[in-house]
Parts: C-alpha cells; sequence; structure tokens
C-alpha cells in the first residue's frame, strides 16, 4: 500500500492517520508543496492520497501556486478509484476540485466542537463506530458549498459542511479528526502569539477543554482514520 501525502503548511501533520497507515504496514511518500516540492501528474504508482490543512485558502492561487494542481490530482486519484481523504484544507480543495463553491472567512470554529452525522454519515463506513454525535478538533475560518454530486455526511450549527463523499472513496473533513491532544498542546505552543490574539484565554481554557472533550474527540478521531485506510484498495 503506497500513500501519497501533501503537506501545505508547517506543523500540518498526518497525526492519527500516520498510526493507522502504519497498522496497515503502508509506504507513506510525503511531499512537501508549500516548499515546492513537486506534484506528480497524476495517480500512478499509488492507491491513495491524503492532503493536510493549512492556514491558506483554498483560493489563494497567488501566494501557494501549487493549488490548482492539487485540486487537478486529488480529482485523477478520485476518478481512478484510489481513496481520497482531505483534511480542512484538503476538504476545501476537494470541495473546489470538484465544482464547489469556497467561502474565504464568516466560517470561524476552533477548539473541540461538536459534529453530527447526517442520515448518509450514519450509514457510511468511514464513521462506522464513532456514533451519530462525537466532539472533534476545529480550527478553520473558512467553508465551501458541496459540490453537485457530493455526499454531504457531517454538519454543526455554525458551519453545516463538515464532511463529504465524491464518488466511492474522496472524502473531505472539515474538522481535525486527526488531532490528538498532544499535536492540539503543540499546536498550542507553537501559535501561541497568534492564539492569545484571535482566541484570547485560550492558553488558560485548553487544559479543563482537552481533559473534558480531548478522551472522545482521540478515540473518534482514531476510528475514522482506521475507517478510511480500509477504503484503500492495496495491491
Amino acid at each position: 500500500m503506497h500513500v501519497l501525502v501533501v503537506q501545505n503548511f508547517e506543523g500540518a501533520s498526518l497525526g492519527q492517520v500516520a498510526i493507522a497507515l502504519d497498522e496497515a504496514n503502508a509506504t507513506v511518500e510525503t511531499i512537501r508543496a508549500d516548499k515546492g516540492e513537486q506534484l506528480p501528474d497524476g495517480a500512478n504508482g499509488y492507491d491513495a492520497l491524503v492532503v493536510l490543512g493549512g492556514a491558506q485558502n483554498a483560493l489563494a492561487d497567488d501566494i501557494c501556486p501549487w493549488l490548482p494542481a492539487l485540486c487537478d490530482l486529488m480529482r485523477d486519484f478520485s476518478e481512478a478509484d484510489r481513496s481520497v481523504l482531505g483534511i480542512c484544507l484538503g476538504s476545501q480543495l476537494l470541495a473546489r476540485a470538484y465544482g464547489g463553491q469556497n467561502i474565504v472567512g464568516g466560517a470561524t470554529e476552533f477548539g473541540w466542537r461538536e459534529v453530527e452525522l447526517t442520515g448518509d454519515g450514519v450509514a457510511d463506513p468511514i464513521f462506522e463506530g464513532v456514533g451519530e454525535r462525537f466532539r472533534t478538533f476545529e480550527w478553520h475560518d473558512d467553508t465551501f458549498m458541496l459540490p453537485s454530486g457530493a455526499v454531504w455526511l457531517a454538519g454543526n450549527v455554525d458551519v453545516q459542511n463538515q464532511a463529504f463523499r465524491v464518488g466511492r472513496a474522496a472524502y473531505g473533513m472539515q474538522f481535525h479528526f486527526e488531532v490528538d491532544r498532544p499535536m492540539v498542546k503543540q499546536w498550542s505552543d507553537a501559535f501561541a502569539t497568534l492564539l492569545a490574539d484571535l482566541q484570547p484565554g485560550w492558553a488558560e481554557r485548553h487544559p479543563a477543554e482537552a481533559a473534558l472533550h480531548g478522551p472522545q474527540a482521540d478515540a473518534a478521531g482514531m476510528t475514522i482514520a482506521r475507517n478510511w485506510v480500509r477504503t484503500i484498495a492495496a495491491p
């Protein structure tokens, strides 16, 4: 099983998805698009694609000139029936790849938030064993409209489109299910100055919120990660 990972921002990593891929003995190849590393021309040679998050918006072609090619690559993987996983920015790019409207700003969520599955989400194998409602970590300002033909899988009261699927196994997840409590701590420390401005009081709230919501969120995220890995049609 050969999985391509596209990283778009410093500090954005596979998190719990890495654990699930390691359990499946997958070979993982990471391309740092944000550092100018070249994307492949297509899906040949790979069994799945993961596109990670970042502080950019999905329309920021001027500062991230690789984004149009990345959208093409996500579509190429999906249409070749290879599993695709887009997380946060990656979900917004998957929506863009299939003609969904990206909405920049006005959809800020931060911290452990509740997400609720739709009927299609409850029935989808990626959420098997998660429950109709679960806590997960969010950090985003943007959102998107679902592409035509996409299956809406999850939402919440603040941001309607939290998860969707295109085709058999191309998934967009707006929320950071891959992020566990240690990774939240890393982000909180690395971006402490920024968060002090954007989320006043987070440093004080963080320990209590991590203790209250972190265990459930970590468990749900690990389940989703393992479920996604099982969608990969290994050679």
